[in-house]
């Protein structure tokens, strides 16, 4: 995008009206503080600024002669030298102690407009502390999808300048968004390993709510939104405002509600003590908090997957189905066992093979091998080419699972590069799975990944990387001089972060067909910096069909459904143990980008027939599914009952599955919601698939099919069949006229 000339405004108060996606942001430009925002949330129609010059009086009150701690116009970088004693947004300190409050004289401001997929409207604020010897740019975008997105940059002014101390440390940056005064409520995420991502809700009460991640990445716990609303906002009503960090390493979220009288929310990277030190002339740019809103967390969600769907990293072509060979064979790679793996795939539909963990070095196990990032000669004698050639000749695409992160001290790597392990300085954090974490800023480090995967792909023509991530970045440090900073010992994240970004860059750069999952041992390392560089998430390591309900909820709020992988998994749930029908557990995987880990050598027959159905439908689905709004019903039971979907964007179709997760309290029930459909069209409904061989008490609707409006399916819906927990149905709209 080529940004369009905007005027600088200076000196002057002006009130900026920027519209997108049925989003408001106005912003008053005054030239004492970075942009006072006045209004973020609902479409306020076809005004101009000059219609909302008195939203300043509007919104100020008369503060008396004893509250200088107050703050009328609050701007999205809140400073103390303004009056703010609430959390400051830039928290920065000289290495002797002195800028430790940053107080610009004055802040300039530069409206623009950028054209390219859709218009960007943007403002650019500048304020310079001439007496610190500080300058920090402000940047907000409001995308085509209704995304607010703010940044902030800190630059070292202290060049040529005896008088101050060299080195300025960055210790916070952190922009912030108004809530509505009426929101009470907060919802987040949260988990752990293999349950990732389970909604969260609590009283917004006074204080500050602080969601922080220490382990590098944003973690299996990430609460990814972190949003808040009137009591009982749901996903169809109720106004929601949420923040997400654009980051892959260590993250904060914050809901502020301080005696001030305003409440905030905001988000910015955790940096660890003294990581981020600029020299004279040195800056630091802080990762995108992006805002979202919406009438219910659905309209939300649609913000980021329109944004996700626009950008030039997004693929393009159908997700194609695949097959994991993880849970099929683990660490046993015998090829002509993976041969046959393939031939059964290949029979149910599978399009895309993915060799998982154990196929370099001396990777038998966990405990070697992880960093010789070359063909096994022991496990794979003639190389990775007899099975590769053997899955081309099937028409299926090759996918091969990585950890180039990562490195286990039993390894040619570890032995000839012991200077290439982050660490404290004092041997670090326990290991976690065997494994230590390669410094990536280390010299050579990052040239040998680049060159070893480019030669693993271009050998073999592999299309799709699994790059995984178990450990998380806990006391790490540089050993040796960091490029940043010119010194070792320093704390690690944010260099490691970055120099991840450019590592997947560079691949892209030279392999542009190339496609790669960020999985970080399941559900890790899932935000929208990565999601820029990545084409797929692996949500969790448990494919138990049940949890993953919950953890693919929480998961397609942030991320649309084809960016999400799902997979159906054998009858046994390997993290679980939980049996669970070949139904439930391939309708649950349907709707992302779809796959099966699982030995399907051991299946029967009629159960392959089975799934290659399941597969054969979400083919001709996908096109919708990847393309279409997700959309959730309000339920009083949702703990029990789940109706989920996807409606094309021009509502002429739509496809929802009803789960039961457990014993329904009353039954018969009343009729459910089919949501999102257009009010105004008729809809053909029936199932999409054939129910379940053991569901024997059927809704009326369920036999031929009813055709009613759309008004009333959303408004009024379906009766229900009597699920079994752990059952579920899919359902098809298809609009009539």
């Amino acid at each position: 995008m080529d940004p369009a000339p905007g005027p600088v405004l200076e000196e002057t108060t002006m009130t900026l009206h920027l519209r997108s996606a049925g989003t408001s942001l106005v912003l008053d430009t005054l030239p004492d503080r970075f942009p006072v925002v006045r209004h973020w949330g609902a479409d306020l129609g076809d005004v101009d600024g000059a219609d909302l010059t008195d939203a300043a009086d509007a919104s100020r009150t008369t503060l008396g002669s004893n509250t200088a701690w107050m703050l009328n116009d609050l701007p999205v970088l809140p400073l103390a030298s303004l009056g703010w004693s609430a959390r400051p947004a830039v928290v920065l300190h000289r290495c002797d102690g002195t800028a430790f409050s940053f107080h610009p004289g004055a802040v300039t401001h530069e409206a623009g407009q950028e054209t390219g997929a859709g218009s960007v409207r943007t403002l650019t604020s500048t304020g310079t502390d001439a007496v610190h010897g500080v300058t920090v740019e402000c940047e907000i975008r409001l995308e085509p999808s209704g995304l607010v997105r703010v940044r902030a940059t800190v630059r070292n002014d202290a060049t040529g300048r005896e008088d101050l101390a060299p080195g300025l440390f960055v210790d916070e940056v952190t922009p912030y968004l108004p809530l509505p005064d009426a929101a009470d409520e907060i919802l987040g995420m949260s988990g752990h390993h293999l349950r990732e991502r389970g909604l969260q809700r609590h009283a917004l009460t006074a204080g500050t709510h602080l969601r922080e991640s220490w382990e590098g990445r944003p973690g299996h716990d990430a609460t990814t939104w972190l949003a808040a609303g009137r009591s009982g906002f749901g996903w169809r009503s109720g106004t929601v405002h949420g923040v997400h960090l654009a980051w892959s390493g260590g993250t904060r979220s914050l809901v502020l509600n301080p005696p001030q009288g305003r409440k905030l929310v905001g988000a910015g990277e955790l940096l660890q003590g003294g990581e981020v030190l600029l020299g004279p002339g040195g800056s630091y740019t802080s990762p995108w908090a992006v805002f979202s809103w919406g009438e219910g967390l659905d309209a939300l969600a649609h913000r980021s997957h329109a944004w996700l769907r626009s950008l030039p990293s997004h693929p393009s072509r159908p997700r194609p189905v695949l097959l994991n060979t993880w849970e099929a064979v683990y660490f046993d790679h015998d090829l002509g066992k993976l041969k046959a793996l393939a031939d059964t795939a290949a029979q149910v539909g599978i399009e895309r093979y993915v060799l998982d963990d154990g196929w370099f070095g001396s990777r038998r196990d966990d405990t070697s091998g992880l960093g010789d990032w070359q063909v096994s000669a022991e496990a794979w004698p003639d190389g990775l080419g007899p099975l590769v050639d053997h899955v081309h000749s099937l028409g299926m695409e090759f996918g091969l699972w990585v950890e180039p992160e990562m490195v286990n001290l039993d390894s040619e790597l570890a032995r000839a590069h012991p200077d290439w392990i982050l660490s404290d300085g004092a041997g670090g954090a326990p290991e976690h799975r065997h494994q230590r974490v390669l410094d990536l800023c280390a010299p050579g480090a990052w040239e040998y990944l680049l060159d070893s995967v480019c030669d693993l792909v271009g050998r073999y023509g592999i299309d799709y990387l699994k790059w995984d991530h178990n450990s998380p970045l806990v006391a790490v440090g540089h050993v040796t001089a960091r490029p940043t900073s010119g010194h070792h010992g320093g704390a690690a994240v944010h260099d490691q972060t970055l120099a991840l970004y450019r590592l997947l860059d560079a691949l892209h750069e030279r392999l542009p067909g190339l496609e790669v999952e960020s999985c970080a041992g399941g559900g890790g390392r899932i935000d929208l910096g990565m999601m820029e560089r990545t084409q797929r998430v692996w949500a969790s390591d448990s494919i138990d069909a049940h949890d993953r309900q919950d953890i693919q909820r929480g998961t397609t709020l942030l991320l649309p459904p084809e960016l999400v992988g799902t997979h159906v998994g054998a009858a046994r749930a390997h993290t679980t143990l939980r049996h669970l029908d070949l139904g439930f557990r391939a309708g649950t995987a349907l709707w992302g980008h779809m796959g099966v880990e699982w030995d399907l050598t051991a299946a029967d027959k009629p159960t392959r027939e089975r799934l290659a159905a399941v597969i054969a439908l979400h083919k001709e689905l996908r096109g919708l599914l990847h393309s279409g709004l997700t959309v959730h019903a309000d339920l009083p039971d949702d703990d029990a009952l789940r109706i989920e979907g996807v409606v094309a964007a021009d509502g002429s179709q739509a496809v929802y599955e009803i789960a039961c997760l457990g014993q329904l309290p009353a039954w018969p029930t009343a009729p459910r919601p089919l949501p999102g459909l257009a009010p105004r069209r008729r809809y053909r409904v029936e199932l999409a698939a054939p129910a379940y061989p053991d569901l024997g008490l059927l809704a009326g609707w369920m036999a031929d099919g009813v055709t009613l409006p759309g008004s009333y399916l959303s408004a009024t819906g379906l009766a229900l069949p009597v699920l079994h927990p752990d059952h579920l149905v899919l359902v098809r709209a298809t609009a009539v006229d």
